[in-house]
């Protein structure tokens, strides 16, 4: 894989070390995806047909429902990511250390109180009546959920490894972390197919835990290893490094809840207007045509950290070619899609048969989708290297805003269904696409001033 991979940069003319250490973890991460990949559109089936589709739709709902509250690091990791980058970069090797400390015990504070919160809270809500599903669940989701949480506060405190990791532009660390997450659970899953049990509460909690366990090895490896150097220690913990992370941070985690709002609301929204089955056609195609988010995600997410780099060392002509390359992978995208399309009722049909129909409609708007996320993803990324974000955070929660109550007109009141679901986010992305380029160009050529500059 080295050698190739360096053979290829050879060819493309690629010199700049920065770039070819992107090429290496672009290669290694694309591995990493495409069995990811596989692996979780084995587990789809394998699932349905584990739990049942109803019950399934409940997973889905419940999954996302957990993830909102992920953002509740307050933005830390990110914040972590550019301060840590920055001062390694410039050899503030103690200062790096405090960062990681603060953060790791300000996390760990964070995620304990959230889990005593939900303990307290969770014997007064009804969970069936909250996803909308059959009041006989109700006991099993009440022990379902502080499992899950439980898992998930853990998880916030243990994933911030990753974050130190793409910070020292070890860019392919969460690809792997995924896949050999879904590999096991895709293991552990069949093994429970071959019992005649099926259990929402074994599913979710083996589901929970096997990220949780996997990243406790990693943080145990890495601060033994390659990062002995910045193990957290709660003496370093200091409230001045608190406030530069969370400067930073707290405008990430901002925008972060508006992002979640934006794109993790569209399974509970579906949930609460048309039932939990109808969840599961559009999660289908959400996954067909994710494909191409994947794939293109890889290639540009490792040039965060390395715009960071970059942009301390007023490297701009590198970050110009860089953009440039980055456009230029974009233009194959819609292209791509159209192909997709085509083929998207045989690969449904291929993929979970019969038990799930999915409409051209659905398909088509999904499309759309991905072609305005992936090209904001161009000028994000950037604006989230050099930590520029004030703008993004205004326009993110004006999305948030409209997005909820747009996908319930379009969805129900026009009778779009999930097709008006996912195109209320696609509205609530599109006006911002003309804002991310101007700030990108600003910034490159110096002219940035007040909002396009903080």
């Amino acid at each position: 894989m080295k050698f190739s991979l360096s053979n290829i940069a050879a060819n493309l003319g690629i010199t700049s070390g920065r770039t070819k250490n992107i090429v290496k973890h672009i290669g290694w991460s694309l591995f990493y995806k495409i069995g990811s990949i596989i692996a979780n559109f084995l587990l789809v089936p394998l699932t349905i047909n584990y739990l049942d589709t109803e019950n399934y739709g409940i997973w889905l709902t419940l999954s996302s429902f957990i993830s909102w509250f992920s953002f509740f690091d307050i933005g830390l990791g990110n914040g972590l990511r550019n301060k840590f980058a920055e001062a390694k970069t410039l050899g503030n090797y103690k200062d790096a250390q405090a960062f990681v400390s603060t953060a790791y015990f300000t996390i760990g504070t964070i995620s304990m109180f959230l889990f005593l919160v939900l303990i307290l809270i969770n014997p007064l809500i009804n969970w069936a009546a909250l996803f909308n599903t059959q009041e006989i669940l109700q006991d099993e989701l009440s022990l379902l959920l502080p499992i899950i949480f439980g898992f998930f506060a853990l998880q916030l405190v243990v994933k911030l490894i990753t974050s130190i990791y793409q910070a020292d532009q070890n860019h392919s660390i969460q690809g792997k972390i995924q896949f050999f997450g879904q590999v096991l659970l895709l293991l552990v899953i069949f093994l429970l197919t071959k019992t005649d049990q099926s259990s929402l509460l074994i599913f979710g909690s083996i589901f929970s835990a096997l990220p949780v366990l996997i990243l406790i090895g990693l943080n145990f490896f890495a601060f033994n290893t390659t990062f002995k150097a910045f193990k957290p220690k709660f003496s370093l913990w200091k409230q001045e490094y608190l406030k530069e992370i969370t400067g930073l941070g707290f405008k990430f985690f901002v925008v972060q809840i508006a992002v979640m709002v934006l794109f993790s609301t569209d399974n509970f929204i579906i949930s609460r207007l048309f039932g939990p089955e109808e969840v599961v056609p559009y999660n289908v195609a959400f996954k067909y045509f994710s494909i191409v988010t994947m794939a293109y995600t890889i290639i540009i997410t490792p040039y965060w950290s390395s715009f960071t780099e970059a942009y301390a060392k007023k490297d701009f002509e590198w970050i110009k070619k860089s953009v440039s390359n980055i456009q230029k992978i974009w233009l194959s995208i819609p292209v791509g899609l159209v192909g997709m399309i085509f083929l998207a009722d045989w690969f449904y049909e291929f993929w979970v048969g019969d038990k799930v129909k999915v409409s051209m409609q659905l398909s088509l708007a999904m499309a759309f989708f991905v072609v305005l996320l992936t090209f904001n993803m161009i000028y994000v990324n950037f604006i989230n290297g050099v930590g520029k974000i004030k703008l993004q955070l205004i326009t993110s929660l004006i999305s948030m805003s409209i997005n909820i109550p747009l996908s319930i007109y379009l969805g129900k009141y026009l009778g779009w269904g999930s097709t008006g679901v996912i195109l209320a986010t696609c509205f609530s992305l599109g006006y911002s696409l003309i804002l991310r380029p101007i700030q990108y160009y600003k910034l490159i050529n110096n002219t940035a001033k007040g909002i396009w500059n903080k």
